[in-house]
């Protein structure tokens, strides 16, 4: 049976608990390495595309590692992308392109795809066999009738965001953490309660 979203949360601090100073330092470090990436002057574009794309699909990833049990390597888990450079590039880069694309069409049927989009870098963490469109293709399928439930989930951090922000951002490094492991419990609620797969029923 599906986690709802309390559930969800709650095994997201039960996570968390004794266990913020690596994700936490974590967060720190991605900030401070996208940041630089797109502050470069005249290569921020190029920068972002190359570095920043990959390292937060990375940072994305970690919080599912930490989820199952990486608890230490947080900090370093931020750099995985570069040792399969090249699949963290094509794979960021195209889910970048494609929510572009429906951007320029609307802004909500931006916000659609990149909600349809969500669960591709957790697929390709747990299915390396697969490429990159496949990957996307899963994800599709996967949050068909369940990209609502992922809005609410993150619409449900929002007190939490604008507290955050009287803290002059410093709370981020505490929100960013809890609402990433969220996201990474609902994927593994997602995958759980997942009965189709893209190629054959031992992907997934």
């Amino acid at each position: 049976m599906a986690k709802n979203n309390s559930e969800i949360r709650a095994n997201a601090r039960e996570s968390l608990k004794g266990n913020w100073t690596p994700v936490v330092l974590a967060t720190l470090v991605y900030f401070l390495v996208a940041g630089l990436a797109g502050g470069i002057p005249f290569l921020n574009y190029v920068t972002t595309f190359l570095i920043s794309l990959p390292i937060g699909m990375s940072f994305i990833i970690l919080f599912l590692n930490f989820l199952r049990g990486d608890k230490e390597n947080a900090v370093s888990n931020i750099f995985t992308c570069f040792k399969d450079y090249g699949k963290f590039l094509g794979t960021s880069l195209l889910v970048f392109l494609f929510t572009f694309l429906w951007t320029l069409l609307l802004i909500v049927p931006g916000i659609i795809k990149a909600y349809s989009y969500s669960m591709t870098y957790f697929i390709i963490n747990d299915n390396s066999e697969i490429g990159s469109n496949d990957a996307i293709e899963l994800s599709m399928k996967m949050m068909k009738g369940n990209k609502g439930k992922l809005f609410l989930l993150d619409l449900s951090f929002i007190g939490w965001f604008l507290l955050s922000l009287l803290t002059l951002g410093i709370g981020l490094l505490w929100l960013y953490p809890y609402c990433m492991t969220a996201r990474a419990v609902f994927y593994e609620d997602l995958k759980a309660n997942y009965t189709e797969s893209v190629q054959n029923p031992e992907v997934i």
